[in-house]
């Protein structure tokens, strides 16, 4: 924890680990200002793996370099904006006027012909 830390260069916040008692005392040891919370879900991937950088994480596995990545994704998140939208409150025929509507926006920025 100590290397991990030394690596950072400045002491965070709030440190969050799971309830493995030697995190504590290494905290009290290491850094007793620092806020410490033990919790079994604060610090799970799997909670957090619907925010946009960790969507962004999971396409990374496609490129070989970060920089090949913002680059695509800097073009495409813009563009993939387009075509998402909320399914809980829009019937089938809205969708498809809006899936419609955000093609023909798309055709028109791209300049491509209808087929």
């Amino acid at each position: 924890m100590r290397k991990l830390l030394q690596k950072q260069g400045c002491s965070p916040r709030v440190m969050i680990t799971d309830k493995l008692r030697s995190y504590a005392a290494a905290k009290r040891q290491i850094m007793p200002s620092v806020e410490h919370r033990q919790h079994k879900g604060l610090n799970n991937r799997a909670e957090n793996s619907h925010q946009p950088i960790r969507r962004r994480e999971r396409t990374m596995k496609r490129f070989k370099s970060a920089r090949q990545l913002q680059r695509f994704v800097s073009i495409h998140d813009p563009i993939a904006n387009l075509f998402h939208f909320p399914r809980n409150d829009i019937s089938s025929t809205e969708h498809r006027d809006l899936r419609n509507q955000a093609m023909n926006v798309w055709r028109e920025l791209a300049g491509v012909n209808a087929p």
